[in-house]
């Protein structure tokens, strides 16, 4: 059993390096000795857990895109409407964005010219942003003569510019910057009905987050890959 675990940690750490030195220097630039000497390990035991640096990006992408599916899921199931939804989801994102490398290099492989064939993870995002708004529409919480795709595209912009640009400077991975975002976006693009049932500051499911988050009792679950560091600030 020990070496079964021992053999787990190490997989997880190789991802961990691999995220990290996507997210640092891109997919090309990365090398599979970087990468093992960042988890501490030899290239003989990444090689053991890895055929090939391709498999470690779409290793890195799963991670990813299991915790997108884990965020949204997670700011559904409260059941507040579908604009709160994604507000805290918005919310949720930006901040973990800045806390999970995994996170971050599985997005931004996406937009990485040297990587191909991905899992298209924004895509997906764009999906369930455009479904929650669809549904504001057909519940009547969107302001009169906005269209969800219109909507949709304005998100989208505002996101990934903030995953982007928080490349160059990590205070926009904050749920300040996401708050002020919604702040300016809400008057025009909600019911004057719903607007006023809205907290542009995210519902207590993104205050419960940052609780269980801040303690560190796992409820991150599959955000979390080792317990991955951030290293934001290195770039």
């Amino acid at each position: 059993m020990a070496k079964q675990d021992r053999a787990v940690r190490t997989r997880q750490e190789l991802i961990c390096s691999a995220a990290e030195i996507f997210d640092r220097r891109g997919f090309m630039s990365a090398s599979l000795a970087d990468i093992s000497t960042g988890a501490g390990v030899s290239t003989g035991a990444l090689n053991f857990h890895f055929s090939s640096k391709k498999e470690l990006g779409e290793t890195v992408q799963a991670a990813a895109e299991e915790g997108l599916r884990y965020i949204t899921t997670t700011c559904t199931e409260a059941r507040p409407s579908p604009l709160q939804t994604l507000i805290d989801a918005t919310h949720v994102l930006a901040t973990q964005l800045g806390e999970n490398v995994v996170l971050r290099a599985g997005l931004g492989l996406d937009n990485d010219a040297a990587w191909h064939d991905g899992a298209e993870l924004w895509l997906k995002w764009r999906s369930w942003v455009r479904g929650m708004l669809t549904i504001a529409e057909y519940e009547g919480n969107l302001a009169a003569g906005v269209q969800p795709d219109d909507a949709c595209s304005i998100v989208m912009a505002t996101v990934m510019g903030i995953e982007s640009l928080g490349r160059k400077d990590a205070a926009l991975y904050s749920r300040r910057v996401v708050t002020r975002f919604w702040k300016m976006v809400l008057p025009s693009l909600a019911s004057q009905e719903s607007r006023a049932k809205l907290d542009a500051g995210g519902s207590e499911v993104v205050a419960r987050w940052d609780e269980h988050t801040r303690a560190g009792d796992g409820v991150a679950g599959p955000l979390t890959v080792a317990r991955c560091g951030t290293r934001v600030d290195e770039r």
